[in-house]
Order: structure tokens, then C-alpha cells, then sequence
């Protein structure tokens, strides 16, 4: 972070820091680069209380309220309720750096590792037998979130905490404030705006998944999973990014489950205000996964620097049995990304590696 943005954050989030005593407070810049040092670093509150000479229940109180303070300051700047302005504008970013039609966004959720909150029996116990709330998030085609949910028990599965969540229940009911069904590009047929997943999630029609993996037929099909995963990868990135820059999530989140919340969303508001101000260090051209001029993916830095199973996906366990709408959907995109005006010179390279190109 540049002393600049630091300067800007301290600004913003003093109003909620300020401190009234009648002893002399720990000035808001000094509670701001302990917080910051602490999630950067990963390293514990206790070498952060020695380091700054302060006590270590002190320093777990700062953290806490500087994650809250930093949330509250930016979220309405960088992590707004997407309007259906904002979602057109996703569209055209998907469209012309992935190539997927009428796309508002990529969808995936994450188990956060913590310590076993007290009373909390099976709830928090998730399927890789660690302890873990569920961080679900969908971001735009330049790595950004534009949308959250957090705190959901790490029992839970993905599609179900989707669908509890506010904005699955508002897309379900057909009250989003989304952007109208569009054309797919050179052609005149008109598609409803969807987000895209991967298997763990329901096929629906605000909600694109690939064909499963274990019963892809033909060609299209594979096609169709292909463009699907070009434009899906950018969550998988946007959450590489943020693994691989604040340590704190390389490990079990050593606090109570309601801090380890609060440094959740202000990790996601700082990842968005970075990228928004000055992303050249925080996320480098090759930091990400990209392509050459035939397709080839070539993976980001990130891959090599993340500690896996910490920060883990949600086990897959989303149906195949979907709503007639939804599987026309699916079909048209797939006939559609075979046309003259939907297909991209490499697809069939990347997609169809190993199988007989002759099918259809």
C-alpha cells in the first residue's frame, strides 16, 4: 500500500476511531498500520502487542475495531449494492475480455478456516474436518467483488448458502434489479443476463453451469464448458489475489468467529480499494491467469504463492436436474458460441485437446 493510500484510508476511517479519553489514545494511523501489518503479515496478535508495546487483549480490541472501521468506511465507495447501471456496464467488461454473452458476473464461494467457536457442535465443522464459516462471493471481469455474503456455518453447502442469501432469493423471485434480457451479440436472438459457476451450483436462469464433467457427450458441450471456465476463472482469481496478498488467510483465524468476520469484509473492501487506486504492485500483469494469441492459459503468479486448504472450496452438490428454461438457456449459448458470430478462433484447440474433433 502506497503512503498515500494509507494516508486516504486513515482519513476515511477516522470518524469511526476516534477515541475520547483522558489518557492519550493510540492515534488512528498507529491502530491503522497495526491492523494492516496483522493482516498483511499473517503473523500473531501477540508479536503485533509486543512490537507496538501495547497489551495483547488491547491489540485484539484495535484489530477488531479498525476491520469494522475500515469496512464501514469504504464499503459504499468500493463494494456498493450492484445497480442494473452497474451490472450493463459488467456485461460489456465480460463480453469483450472473456467472450461471454450477457454475463453480470462469476459466482464461488470459500470455506475461511478458524478456530472451533465455543458451543458450536457440527455447524462450523465442514467436510475437510476443519472449523470454517463460508465466504461467498461474485466479481466483476477485472478481478473486483462486486458482491458478498458472509458467515454462513461451514456445514452448509454452496448452492444452499446461495440460496439463502438475499440477492439468490431476490434473482429467484424475479425481484433483482438486473438489466433486461439482451441480444447474444450478431445475432438476434435474446437471452436473459445470468452469472456463471461451476458444478457446485444449481443450473438456473439467472445462473449458468457447465455440462458435468462425467457424462459430456459432444463436442459443444465441452465448447460450451470451455468458454464457461474462461469467464468463471476470473472469481478463482480474484480470490487468489487476495489469499496470496494477506497472510492472515494462509492459517486457521486465531479470534472469535464474529472479529474473524469483521476482517473478512475488510480484507474484500481493501482488495477492491487497491485495485481501484493503484493495482501495479498489488496485482501485476502476470500475477493473474492469462492467455497467449492461440488460448493457451498460462496460470498466474498467485498459483505459486497460495497455501492451499486453508482457504478451501465448497464441496460440489449442486443438482443436474434443472428447470426446462434454464437447460434451453444452456443450449442456445452452447449452439450459440458454435456460430460464425459467437465462436472464438481457438476454442476449438483449447476445448477439444485429446477428442475426436468430428463430432458435433
Amino acid at each position: 500500500m502506497l503512503p498515500d493510500q494509507f494516508d486516504y484510508l486513515c482519513n476515511k476511517a477516522r470518524l469511526y476511531l476516534m477515541k475520547r479519553s483522558l489518557r492519550t489514545p493510540i492515534s488512528v494511523e498507529e491502530r491503522m498500520a497495526l491492523t494492516l501489518q496483522f493482516l498483511a503479515h499473517g503473523d500473531s496478535v501477540r508479536s503485533k502487542s509486543w512490537e507496538y508495546r501495547i497489551g495483547k487483549s488491547t491489540a485484539h480490541k484495535i484489530i477488531g475495531e479498525t476491520c469494522d472501521a475500515i469496512w464501514k468506511a469504504l464499503k459504499e465507495e468500493y463494494l456498493p449494492q450492484p445497480t442494473k447501471q452497474r451490472w450493463a456496464e459488467i456485461i460489456e467488461e465480460f463480453w469483450n475480455k472473456w467472450n461471454f454473452p450477457n454475463c453480470i458476473g462469476a459466482i464461488d464461494g470459500k470455506h475461511i478456516s478458524i478456530q472451533a467457536p465455543p458451543n458450536s457442535n457440527s455447524m462450523h465443522f465442514n467436510y475437510k474436518k476443519t472449523f470454517s464459516f463460508i465466504l461467498m462471493a461474485i466479481c466483476d471481469a477485472n478481478y473486483k467483488f462486486t458482491w458478498v455474503d458472509v458467515g454462513d456455518y461451514g456445514s452448509n453447502s454452496d448452492g444452499g448458502v446461495w440460496a439463502n442469501s438475499e440477492l439468490g432469493k431476490s434473482m429467484e423471485s424475479g425481484t433483482a434489479d438486473l438489466p433486461p434480457p439482451k441480444t447474444l451479440p450478431g445475432t438476434q436472438y435474446t437471452l436473459p443476463c445470468t452469472l456463471v459457476g461451476d458444478e457446485a451450483f444449481p443450473l438456473k436462469h439467472y445462473l449458468m453451469r457447465p455440462f458435468a464433467r462425467r457424462s459430456l457427450k459432444t463436442n459443444s458441450e465441452r465448447i460450451f464448458n470451455y468458454r464457461l471456465s474462461r469467464a468463471r476463472r476470473t472469481i478463482e482469481n480474484s480470490f487468489g489475489i487476495l489469499v496470496s496478498r494477506w497472510k492472515i488467510l494462509r492459517k486457521a483465524i486465531q479470534c472469535k468467529e464474529e472479529t474473524a468476520h469483521k476482517i473478512i469484509l475488510a480484507l474484500l473492501v481493501l482488495h477492491n480499494f487497491i485495485m481501484s487506486t493503484n493495482s501495479t504492485k498489488y496485482c501485476p500483469p502476470n500475477f493473474t491467469d492469462h492467455e497467449k494469441d492461440n488460448g493457451t492459459i498460462v496460470h498466474g503468479e498467485w498459483r505459486h504463492d497460495c497455501v492451499q486448504g486453508v482457504v478451501s472450496d465448497l464441496y460440489p452438490v449442486g443438482s443436474n436436474h434443472a428447470a426446462l428454461t434454464a437447460n434451453t438457456q444452456r443450449n442456445m449459448l452452447r449452439n450459440y458460441f458454435m456460430s460464425d458470430a459467437g465462436s472464438i478462433p481457438w476454442q476449438n484447440d483449447s476445448a477439444l485437446k485429446g477428442y475426436n474433433i468430428n463430432l458435433p
